[in-house]
């Protein structure tokens, strides 16, 4: 089944199976594909899917929709195209190529709330150069809110945390030890109540991650 793989400065944000004749995207909560940012039309463009292709329509966009770095009105998608909307990136895997791909851990809370996802990024083998073998495992453990005790395996060498639009950050996997950066939104999230910015911060076993408004450990063993 074909999906779109949402990422920002390489870091995956969520991934959404095209299950529909006509998938839409936009800034707005009501689409299929919801990209909160000032930089996204409220109604962006639509995905129509055909027997024998899938279509992305520009819906008259204020900034546009680039497919491969050249903007389009309406263009038929080959798999790994790469769809630009603002800052965001949309990778295209077709029918086939879909079920090569890892699939995303999401951890659920409330619907309404800001509360945090957990996106492992798609990646199947460590970048060269990077010898995790001697890296101890680590999770993340929810410390408040409605998914207060759940524990989440950092088994990616990136996996991001947080809620689109709102506040995202990612832990990567370095040789020697993982870090935090802030990649999207605002929330002032923190790490032991120093603020987390888009230079990574290393971390240590009982650090505490203040993100949207739930607070996270950081658990190695």
């Amino acid at each position: 089944m074909p999906k779109m793989i949402v990422s920002i400065d390489e870091v995956v944000i969520k991934e959404v199976q095209l299950t529909k004749e006509r998938t839409t995207l936009g800034r707005r909560p009501y689409n299929d594909i919801v990209i909160d940012n000032l930089a996204v039309s409220g109604e962006h463009a639509v995905i129509h899917m055909g027997a024998a292709e899938v279509m992305l329509e520009d819906l008259n966009s204020t900034n546009g929709t680039y497919v491969n770095g050249k903007a389009i009105k309406k263009q038929a998608l080959q798999n790994g195209d790469a769809i630009e909307v603002g800052k965001y990136r949309i990778k295209f895997v077709g029918d086939n190529a879909a079920e090569t791909f890892d699939k995303t851990m999401v951890v659920q809370a409330r619907p309404a709330a800001a509360m945090p996802s957990f996106a492992p990024a798609p990646q199947a083998s460590a970048p060269a150069g990077l010898d995790l073998s001697g890296l101890p495992p680590a999770t993340i453990k929810v410390l408040s809110g409605a998914a207060a005790g759940r524990e989440v395996p950092l088994t990616k060498v990136v996996t991001t945390i947080g809620k689109p639009g709102v506040a995202v950050a990612a832990i990567t996997k370095r040789n020697h030890h993982y870090e935090v950066k802030h990649v999207e939104g605002g929330g002032n999230p923190t790490l032991n109540g120093q603020t987390i910015t888009a230079e990574p911060l290393p971390l240590k076993n009982g650090d505490v991650i203040e993100l949207a408004g739930t607070q996270m450990q950081f658990v190695q063993a």
